[in-house]
């Protein structure tokens, strides 16, 4: 197995979660926040994470995903000093770090793009970028992104470069932005470029439509983000329809076959898991399955004390749920991770592990996975308001989370309303 197979995510958005200004700062001295992520270190590590998944740190224009240059630390962060010191703290307490890059577009302030708005078809930049009309192309109608053109090979070489730059300066992998809308064979090149000096180095795509599988087997990627098992276990919960997860588990197996997923419920681009459940109970639910289902799953801060926050598709919409951090929140939410996540610590093999569903319909799902010397995970979920029995197979059970006294020796579990049951043999 490699480092990636044993990864546990804190997922932050560093500009909102240390409270930066809103827009670039263009004169003045740096503001060296990134030591307050360092210090929170042992709260990654208290929670049962190893990994530190930030969110973007390069210059930028506002929001982080319009990059105007990926060789700086954005000033509202720090310096290139402050970002070395947090990736060596983190090293010392063995916790892997990832860098968010965003190489589908850039801001219009980019240098590059600045020049090609000054001097036109005359710029020796201007086949980084591809006309269209009176303007060039952009990402998703933001006007403020403009995208690159990938088809260029000093892009590639661009790219290559600030890969390798920070791969260099301990950084173990990328978060690959907006990775569906850059072509595969340019994602092939950088990545194997990056891996010819980095063989450890892990990529995860940001993939939220398309043929998921084919970003790793195509692109180079060693995994993409897993939009469907996210949305499925929300929507089953809210509209009590196990059957929902059930298919979108037969899905994630297919992948697991090839790579396995980055899981989550709940990132920098969605509304907050506990403003999503329309039932407050269903909370351990979710959680039960991300922790239990093959995959590399990631936290998203200030979920693991049932933050709340529902993005919005406005100006500003973000800002609900990417907030500064505070110490407040829901402590049995985040007993409740932590239960779940030493679970899976002392199961590794559920990173690759495959369902087998036992119990499906009138709102009951339990499912199992077996590990590769014979070891078992069982959970058992009631969806609804009212009594109900789920069926297991027989195995000497030993119920670790949920309904902790639950009689599981006859093959099946009781379950109360909204009652749920981890177990292991």
């Amino acid at each position: 197995m490699r480092w990636s197979d044993y990864a546990i995510w804190w997922h932050v958005y560093p500009l909102g979660y240390l409270n930066a200004e809103k827009s670039e700062i263009s004169e003045g001295q740096p503001q060296h926040r990134l030591q307050e992520l360092a210090e929170r270190l042992d709260h990654v590590l208290e929670l049962g994470c190893n990994g530190l998944m930030l969110g973007p740190v390069f210059a930028a224009e506002t929001h982080g995903y319009d990059t105007i240059d990926h060789f700086r630390v954005d000033p509202r962060l720090g310096t290139e000093d402050d970002l070395i010191h947090l990736i060596e703290q983190a090293a010392a307490k063995g916790v892997r770090v990832l860098l968010d890059g965003v190489f589908n577009h850039v801001g219009r302030s980019f240098p590059q793009f600045a020049d090609v708005a000054r001097q036109g078809d005359s710029s020796p930049y201007a086949d980084w970028f591809v006309r269209e009309g009176d303007d060039f192309r952009i990402f998703e109608g933001h006007r403020q992104l403009v995208a690159l053109n990938h088809e260029n090979a000093a892009v590639a070489d661009y790219v290559t470069s600030v890969l390798d730059y920070w791969l260099d300066r301990g950084v173990d992998g990328w978060r690959l932005d907006a990775a569906y809308a850059v072509p595969l064979p340019f994602w092939r090149t950088v990545t194997d470029r990056a891996r010819a000096k980095h063989p450890d180095v892990w990529f995860s795509g940001e993939v939220i439509r398309g043929d998921y599988t084919s970003y790793v087997t195509e692109g180079g990627l060693d995994s993409v983000t897993q939009y469907e098992l996210w949305k499925a276990i929300w929507s089953s919960l809210n509209d009590v329809n196990p059957h929902e997860l059930a298919w979108a588990l037969g899905r994630h197996d297919d992948l697991l076959a090839t790579y396995a997923p980055q899981t989550f419920v709940g990132n920098h681009d969605v509304t907050r898991i506990a403003s999503q459940l329309t039932e407050p109970r269903h909370l351990p639910h979710a959680l039960a399955v991300l922790f239990t289902v093959g995959g590399i799953p990631s936290v998203y801060y200030g979920d693991e004390r049932a933050w709340r926050g529902v993005k919005e598709e406005r100006e500003g919409g973000d800002d609900a749920i990417r907030p500064a951090w505070t110490d407040g929140g829901d402590e049995e939410t985040q007993r409740l991770h932590q239960l779940l996540i030493g679970i899976r610590r002392r199961h590794p093999w559920l990173v690759r592990a495959t369902t087998e569903v036992h119990s499906l319909g009138n709102g009951v799902l339990s499912y199992t996975l077996t590990g590769p010397e014979g070891q078992g995970v069982a959970v058992a979920l009631n969806f609804g308001d009212t009594p109900a029995t789920a069926e297991l197979p027989s195995r000497p059970w030993h119920a670790e989370a949920g309904d902790t006294n639950a009689d599981l020796s006859a093959g099946e579990v009781a379950l109360a309303p909204f009652g749920w049951t981890v177990a292991t043999a």
